[in-house]
Order: C-alpha cells, then sequence, then structure tokens
C-alpha cells in the first residue's frame, strides 16, 4: 500500500526489509502490510511560553523573566530526524513541547543567575542570544532546532527594577537640569555671537551683494552685447538663409513650370496630330464625299430647274399668247360696247347717264357700308324715341343713299326725277 504525508510531517517504516528503518519527511512510501509498520511524527513548529519564577541574580535579586522560543524538529537533518525519532517516536506533540520547554527553562535560569539585573534589563539582545545559544546545544541532541527565542518580561516583587529606574530617573532628571542650565547659557552666549556674527556677516553679505551685483551688471552688459551681436548676426544670416531658400524654391518651381510647360505643349501637339488625324477621317474624307454628292445633286437640280425653266417659259409664252389673244378679243368686244354706249349716250343723253347711274348704285351702297362690316362691336345709345337695332343701321344706310339724287344733280345739273324717256331707260336697261 501507498502512504504518503505532508511536508508538516515524518514517516519512519520498519519491519521486513527495512533496517535501518527508512525516515522519510514529506512524501509517499511503499508499504506491505503485516510485515512492515509505518510511524508518523510531528514537524509543526512549537510555541514555548519559558517562564523562570523567581530566579536569584548573581547578586541575589529574585527576579521572574519570561522568554518566548519557537522550536521543530528539523525533518531535513537525517541525523537529528532520526535522533528525535528515537526520543520522540510515539508521543504527542504537547509530550514533545514539554520536554522542550523543561530544557529551555533550565538553560534560562542558569543564565539568569551568572547575569545581574542590570546586565539582564539594560541588555535584553545579550541576554536572548546567551539562551538561544546554550539551549540549541542541547536541544540539538534531541532532533529538535531552535527557530528563535525572544524575552517578553522582566519583573521582580522587591521593586528593586522600579527603584533602580527611580535613581536612574534622578539622575537623567539632575543631568537633564544641569545640561538645561549649561545649554541656555551656551544659548545666550551663542546668540550674542551669532548676532555678531550674524551683522558683520550682513555687511559683508551687503558688500559682497554690491560687487556681486555690479559683476551681474557688468557681466550682463557684455553678455547681452555678445548675444545681441550674435542674435544679429543669426538673423542676418537666417534672413539671407531664408531669401537663398525663397530663390532656390523659385527656381524650383520656374523648372517645374518649365517642365509642365513642356509637356503641355507636347500634349498639345500630340492633340492637334491626333485631330488632324480625327478630322481628316471623321470630316475632310466624309466632307469630300458630301462635297461630291451635293455637287452631282445640284448639278442634277441645275439641270431640272434649266428643263422646268425652259417648260415654264414655253408654258408662260402660251400663256401670254393666249391671253394677249383673250384680251384683244375682249378690247375688241369692250371697244365695240363702248362704242355702242357712245353711240346711246349721244341718242339718250340724261337717261344714259342715269341708267349708268342706277347700275352704281349697289356698288356705292356696297362701300358706304363696309365700314360697319369691319366692324367687331357696335354700342349704340338711344336718345329716347327712336329706333334702336339693326333697323337703325339700315336706316342710316338708306338715308345716305336718297342724298345720291342731290348729289348728282350738283354734279352733273341732272334731274334724275325729271326724265321724260321711260322708253330710252327702259331700252338702255
Amino acid at each position: 500500500m501507498f502512504y504518503t504525508c505532508g511536508p508538516n510531517e515524518a514517516m519512519v517504516i520498519s519491519g521486513c526489509g527495512r533496517s535501518p528503518p527508512l525516515m522519510i519527511a514529506g512524501g509517499r512510501v511503499f508499504v506491505i502490510p503485516c510485515i512492515q509498520q509505518i510511524q508518523r511524527i510531528s514537524l509543526n513548529t512549537l510555541t514555548l511560553n519559558v517562564k523562570s519564577e523567581k530566579v536569584y541574580t548573581r547578586h541575589g535579586v529574585p527576579i521572574s523573566v519570561t522568554g518566548i522560543a519557537q522550536v521543530k524538529i528539523q525533518g531535513q537533518n537525517k541525523e537529528m530526524l532520526a535522533a528525535a525519532c528515537q526520543m520522540f517516536m510515539g508521543k504527542s506533540e504537547t509530550e514533545i513541547a514539554e520536554i522542550a520547554l523543561e530544557t529551555l527553562e533550565g538553560h534560562q535560569r542558569a543564565i539568569i543567575a551568572h547575569l545581574t539585573v542590570e546586565e539582564i534589563y539594560q541588555d535584553r539582545k545579550k541576554f536572548s542570544e546567551q539562551v538561544f545559544k546554550v539551549a540549541s546545544s542541547d536541544l540539538v541532541n534531541m532532533g529538535i532546532g531552535v527557530v528563535s527565542y525572544t524575552l517578553k518580561d522582566v519583573h521582580d516583587d522587591q521593586d528593586y527594577l522600579s527603584s533602580l529606574g527611580k535613581a536612574r530617573t534622578a539622575q537623567v532628571q539632575k543631568d537633564a537640569r544641569i545640561g538645561e542650565a549649561q545649554f541656555k547659557r551656551d544659548a545666550v552666549i551663542r546668540e550674542a555671537h551669532a548676532m555678531q556674527e550674524k551683522v558683520s556677516a550682513q555687511y559683508v553679505n551687503e558688500i559682497q551683494m554690491a560687487k556681486a551685483q555690479r559683476d551681474f551688471e557688468l557681466k550682463k552688459a557684455s553678455y547681452d552685447y555678445e548675444i545681441n551681436t550674435k542674435k544679429a548676426e543669426s538673423e542676418m544670416a537666417y534672413q539671407l538663409q531664408v531669401a537663398k531658400t525663397k530663390q532656390r524654391i523659385e527656381e524650383e518651381k520656374m523648372q517645374v513650370q518649365v517642365v509642365e510647360r513642356t509637356q503641355q505643349i507636347t500634349l498639345q501637339e500630340q492633340e492637334i496630330t491626333r485631330r488632324e488625324k480625327e478630322l481628316e477621317a471623321k470630316v475632310r474624307k466624309p466632307a469630300d464625299a458630301e462635297r461630291y454628292r451635293i455637287e452631282k445633286i445640284a448639278e442634277a437640280e441645275r439641270l431640272q430647274l434649266i428643263m422646268e425653266a425652259e417648260a415654264e417659259a414655253e408654258s408662260i409664252r402660251m400663256r401670254g399668247e393666249a391671253q394677249a389673244f383673250a384680251l384683244e378679243a375682249k378690247g375688241r368686244a369692250e371697244a365695240e360696247q363702248m362704242t355702242k354706249k357712245a353711240e346711246a349716250f349721244k341718242q339718250y343723253k340724261e337717261g344714259a347717264m342715269v341708267d349708268m347711274l342706277l347700275e352704281k348704285l349697289p356698288l356705292m351702297a356696297e362701300e358706304i357700308s363696309r365700314p360697319l362690316c369691319g366692324a367687331q362691336k357696335i354700342t349704340m345709345v338711344s336718345s329716347g324715341g327712336s329706333e334702336v337695332g339693326v333697323a337703325k343701321l339700315t336706316g342710316e344706310i338708306l338715308e345716305i343713299m336718297t342724298r345720291l339724287p342731290s348729289a348728282v344733280e350738283k354734279l352733273t345739273g341732272v334731274k334724275i326725277s325729271q326724265v321724260t324717256s321711260p322708253a330710252g331707260l327702259t331700252r338702255m336697261g
């Protein structure tokens, strides 16, 4: 069977095949049941309160001392673990702590007996080191190591420590008063010396300050002159550098513009070449073809116009001849008619004039009423007791017509109402 233990304990395996016994601190081991035995021992740290009551010191003063010790079985050291197993196997932690406590208390009492109260009280560290050193040498043989030891308390029932403290306190208070008086005296003396030194130092300081101020002003003036000179040189150099930089920038810009202009010219030349080719392909050749086509069409139209003009001229000539013949015939007819009218006028005189006037009356009525026909809107105002409307308009036209005989009489001297040849008038009509 396998057995395990933590880092705070150790296992001891004994029996068949285990001579000497196997000791393992924190680990595991295989154990054969019945023929082998396993035992455990604690490796925990033990805190011991070591008290020594009323132990007489070297001068016979009884005091009580309390110390705190930390001890544990050293499992990493095989020899110490073997010694601890021989002495404490089967014992509990309480039993182990009692054994270690008895040992520490014995050594603590022995050391107290060899020291005075003053040595123990005033130098606790030394006392603790002595107890630690003496107790460790004995406990190591038991397999126990002392981790630490500290003196916790020292007291007595005889008020020895209190009296010792009072005497020391009185001495300290006396020394304090003496020291205070001496300090005050020295303080007054030092204050006077300090005041004197202060005044002297103040004067010296003012002189030094004046010298320092003078030197500072001189140095400052010199430095200002150098700084201003350097600054002016730097500004001039900066302006010069700026001007040079601007000049270089302008030169670079001009170079860039020249390059850009050259590229533009090249591009323009290429564009002109491309456009010429495009014009040649898209405009000139189609234009030549179109011009040839237009020329042919114009030639055909010219021939057509010539033929049409010749035909129109022939048609006009023929129409002119026909019209001339018609006009000639009409002229002959009108002349013949005029001759007959003239003969009739000679025969009938006033009757013929009246007949011609009567023929023209409808035309005169038409011309009189023509302005009314062109009017789009007519507004008529009645004065009361007269006709209004279309009858009014026709009446006015007829009234104008009734005035014509008097006008004819004034123009020709012929009175239409007194013409006495109704037969002649009838024949003319």
